[in-house]
């Protein structure tokens, strides 16, 4: 495990309050799970200390590297940045405000030895005999105080995620149960991806692309955390119209005109529930 090779992303915009917690949590992760690794900050035009704090720590370790796009230029972009910059031989993200579990790293990078992606899911998919039943039982359980309270920090932002996550799962017919969480590639595949999306749908459309290029993707459980610090930006206005723009011209191009080129699906490695309750791995 200790020699794999392995850059971690992420992008900043006003995040005084988080990027220095995150440099320190990164570095402590990435230095007992791997060897060769760096860390990618794209820093989307701050108007505050985030570019500073984040010079500050390089200065201190040569492995993280900071880059600042010239204005504030959404999260799509800065992803994608941060992807075209990596130079190691896998890379995945984690959000500034490490809203993700990613505690079991190795575990989840040892699954790229036989998966081409490993995806990160919020929640324990729910065992429906009935394919009718399916998506109604799928939505109600996504919908359910249970779940939202485990998505994100409140219930309206856990809202606009299910109902976001099931635009994306009905329009484009990508069987994956989680499209906005930690995604692991291999950095040349995910580099050769030309992207179309501007916002935050950046994420699914990698996957996306990915599934129609019979990419094989394994599902590993990824809970959320809790912000602690500065302010999401995720769930504003500008940046939900932005990524439903995105949305329904990419489905009207893709779908609708068949612009997406030959389909060969990939293989799905499912999140099930085990016997006891709690969340599994089975190929399927």
């Amino acid at each position: 495990m200790k020699e794999k090779s392995v850059s971690l992303l992420s992008w900043a915009y006003n995040e005084e309050a988080s990027i220095g917690g995150f440099l320190e949590c990164a570095t402590q992760l990435m230095m007992k799970t791997v060897e060769d690794y760096e860390i990618v900050i794209i820093d989307d035009g701050s108007t505050d200390r985030t570019y500073e704090i984040a010079m500050s720590f390089q200065k201190g370790n040569p492995r993280i590297k900071i880059f600042r796009n010239e204005c504030n230029l959404n999260v799509g972009i800065s992803s994608q940045r941060a992807i075209q910059r990596a130079s190691k031989k896998f890379l995945f993200w984690q959000t500034i405000d490490w809203c993700y579990d990613i505690s079991e790293l190795r575990t989840f990078l040892n699954y790229l030895d036989t998966y081409d992606i490993v995806q990160g899911v919020r929640r324990r998919p729910v065992p429906v005999k009935s394919r009718l039943l399916k998506p109604f039982a799928g939505l109600m359980k996504l919908m359910g105080t249970k779940h939202l309270t485990k998505r994100s920090d409140t219930i309206s932002k856990s809202i606009i995620s299910v109902i976001n996550y099931s635009l994306i799962r009905v329009l484009f017919r990508v069987p994956l149960s989680d499209f906005q969480n930690v995604t692991f590639y291999r950095s040349k595949w995910i580099q050769s991806i030309q992207y179309e999306a501007k916002s935050s749908f950046a994420n699914p459309e990698g996957l996306i692309k990915s599934y129609w290029a019979g990419k094989s993707i394994k599902e590993v459980p990824i809970s959320f955390l809790s912000r602690q610090a500065g302010d999401a930006k995720g769930t504003r206005p500008h940046a939900i119209w932005m990524a439903v723009t995105d949305i329904f011209r990419l489905w009207f191009k893709w779908i609708l005109l068949g612009r997406r080129g030959v389909i060969q699906k990939g293989k799905i490695g499912r999140l099930r529930p085990t016997k006891g309750g709690e969340d599994g791995n089975k190929s399927g």
